[in-house]
């Protein structure tokens, strides 16, 4: 083909969205008498088939060798104008795309200022097609095996749909058991089912899968490597327990010395649990754990005469000597399913969460109302002979969610329902209450969500709207000040038990991954996703996808379905065997550069080296990328000392000519 630039230009009217605000006639009209254009056309959609066939024509008929989209920002379409180019033989690579709808329609009123800017940019972008070369894509080998973080719900999911599909999962848990948030549960709204009627046969299903390699209280250590070649090492904790002897009989729990004396998490530290647990009766595995922060004999090295559990356990599973354990191996694709943590309803002191031992939390209140849980399923508040059962219960929804005193503006999803859904529970449990919400909005978005919200109302919960200032006692009784915003009165209401409608946040060891996947967050501080609507799981680190309530709060049928499609993302991958590196990398000139190592440092991806080279007869470390890490960010080439790394299509004397025709239209 003939080097000889010969440029098409193509500007979009993208339906009213560019041509309300820029004269695209206009656009196109100057475009034809630029420098090395020899056709430019504007068509209502670029991106249709029509649009993509006018091109791939007019590089046939015309001899076009380099093409210019005047349309939205290239992180919508300019994966779907190189393959345009491909079909024809032209280098992908030979594009470039005018971002004429974000950065200039979309901001600009003044149609004839817009029109101006337009022109600059597709200028600027004339400038830089003459120049770009030919890149070639690499294909590397991927390995067909999958790593999930997170044994909730999504991560049950996604492990059963790629085994399923015949591939290796390892899928990795933080604590002692796999069921998540939702093995807490008592129902699940709006139908009602029981949640671990649910969930259980999907635990069971995942331990006894041969595709699926389970670590449970284990944690991800460390992750190297790039898209379909990851290396990964897993942290298995010493559980002071052999997993092979232990037949999950109890005789160990029940004879600790501390039994029933620790805070038990699962249930939200409504119950009490000793040293040595079960996490909960339908654990996956059933194996019990000795937590070692709390174990008398780990943490003072003696336990009476002898350990009690060592004595009650006839399998002879305890071990005090067991270590930790680093297990390593390699895995094509990365799905991050970590879940949530629950808002701490102690920073709303105005609710007297910390004072009154009747203001609780949905979660506590979800123990409560479980038949696993330490009442067994009764509505009790206190114990002994302070104990009672409450006959005026109030909820208070949206504590820690659109609430920016505490940092959190978004809406956690799951409140609105989940309170109907426990306030229906308290209903049917102790008939006789007197059950009232308050509330700033229903948001009742969901299959059968208004139905069960009207459901719930023709029971009996009456809603309040507003948002109540303060909670104090007054003898026995909980006091919440409110002011009812649909009557503008304030308001007094005595009651014996708050609920507070807590809502979800990003997990706090959320950085942890951040750090080993080289991951970005939102606002909202839950893991980014690529982008919202074309790429909703996956993330900017190729290869690595994201399931669940860890890229923002969702119930658990969005969850499953965002765990389908993180598991189908990486089954693509997975299935092909194949993964093309992106061409669009950093390179080196070694001949230069000097060695300093500052493109190492501030390297996000960690593709850059220093490697020793001869240069004239002498040892001198030079940088050296690693292309299949490098992610064509540019970071390194813009902090380079001496100049000596560029990457591909944004070079030096590439960018620096657009710059010097959007100076020169003034």
């Amino acid at each position: 083909m003939n080097n000889k630039p010969k440029i098409g230009v193509y500007v979009c009217h993208c339906g009213i969205n560019i041509a309300k605000t820029v004269d695209v006639d206009a656009v196109t009209e100057f475009a034809s008498h630029l420098p090395n254009v020899k056709v430019a056309r504007n068509y209502s959609y670029m991106c249709s088939d029509p649009g993509q066939l006018l091109i791939r024509e007019d590089i046939k008929n015309e001899g076009l060798n380099r093409v210019v989209v005047a349309s939205c920002s290239p992180r919508m379409h300019e994966l779907t104008f190189r393959k345009t180019l491909a079909e024809t033989g032209l280098n992908p690579y030979y594009l470039e795309m005018a971002n004429i709808r974000e950065q200039c329609s979309w901001v600009h009123e003044d149609r004839e200022r817009a029109t101006s800017k337009a022109k600059k940019l597709v200028a600027s972008a004339v400038s830089k097609v003459r120049l770009l070369e030919p890149l070639q894509e690499k294909e590397v080998d991927v390995e067909p095996a999958t790593l999930i973080i997170g044994g909730g719900i999504a991560g049950i999911q996604a492990a059963l749909d790629i085994a399923e599909a015949g591939f290796k999962v390892y899928l990795v848990e933080k604590t002692p058991s796999i069921g998540g948030r939702m093995s807490q549960l008592d129902k699940t709204f709006p139908t009602l089912d029981c949640s671990a009627c649910i969930l259980t046969p999907k635990m069971v299903d995942v331990a006894g899968h041969p595709n699926i390699e389970l670590f449970t209280y284990s944690q991800v250590e460390d992750v190297s490597g790039y898209v379909g070649n990851f290396d990964v090492k897993v942290r298995r904790k010493a559980r002071y327990v052999d997993m092979d002897k232990c037949t999950g009989c109890g005789a160990c729990a029940q004879e600790c010395r501390l039994a029933g004396r620790i805070p038990n998490d699962f249930d939200a530290g409504m119950g009490k649990r000793g040293a040595i647990y079960l996490p909960f009766p339908q654990a996956v595995p059933a194996k019990y754990t000795i937590d070692s922060t709390r174990c008398l004999f780990l943490t003072r090295g003696k336990c009476g005469k002898s350990p009690k559990c060592v004595d009650a356990c006839a399998a002879g599973a305890i071990n005090f000597e067991q270590k930790d354990e680093i297990v390593e191996f390699k895995v094509g694709a990365i799905i991050v399913a970590t879940g949530f943590d629950v808002f701490d309803a102690s920073r709303k002191p105005e609710y007297g969460y910390n004072d009154y031992e009747n203001v609780i939390t949905a979660l506590e209140l979800e123990r409560l109302v479980s038949a696993s849980g330490p009442t067994g399923g009764n509505i009790v508040i206190g114990t002994g002979d302070n104990a009672f059962v409450p006959k005026e219960v109030a909820f208070i929804s949206c504590v820690g969610s659109r609430d920016k005193s505490v940092g959190n503006e978004y809406c956690s999803r799951v409140c609105c329902m989940y309170t109907a859904k426990l306030a229906h529970l308290v209903k049917e449990k102790i008939p006789e209450a007197n059950v009232r919400v308050y509330y700033m909005d229903v948001r009742a978005f969901g299959k059968g969500f208004e139905e069960f919200y009207d459901r719930v109302r023709r029971e009996g919960v009456r809603y309040i709207r507003g948002n109540p200032s303060e909670i104090f006692k007054r003898g026995d009784k909980l006091v919440i000040k409110a002011e009812n915003t649909l009557t503008s009165t304030p308001l007094e209401d005595e009651v014996d038990l708050v609920v507070l409608a807590v809502g979800l946040e990003p997990r706090k060891d959320a950085r942890e991954i951040i750090d080993l996947l080289r991951l970005s967050q939102s606002a909202d501080r839950f893991y980014l996703e690529a982008h919202p609507k074309l790429a909703p799981v996956n993330t900017a680190t190729d290869g690595v996808f994201l399931a669940g309530v860890a890229q923002g709060p969702k119930d658990i049928p969005d969850t499953v379905a965002q765990a389908k499609g993180a598991a189908s993302s990486a089954l693509v991958l997975l299935s092909s065997g194949k993964v093309k590196i992106g061409a669009q990398i950093s390179f080196v000139n070694e001949a230069t550069c000097r060695g300093c190592g500052f493109c190492v440092e501030i390297c996000p991806y960690g593709a850059i080296e220093l490697v020793t080279v001869n240069r004239m007869g002498h040892p001198v470390s030079v940088a050296r990328v690693n292309e299949a890490l490098c992610k064509g960010c540019g970071a390194c080439a813009a902090g380079c000392l001496s100049g000596s790394i560029q990457q591909k299509s944004f070079m030096d004397r590439q960018i620096l000519p657009q710059i010097a025709v959007l100076g020169g239209m003034r």
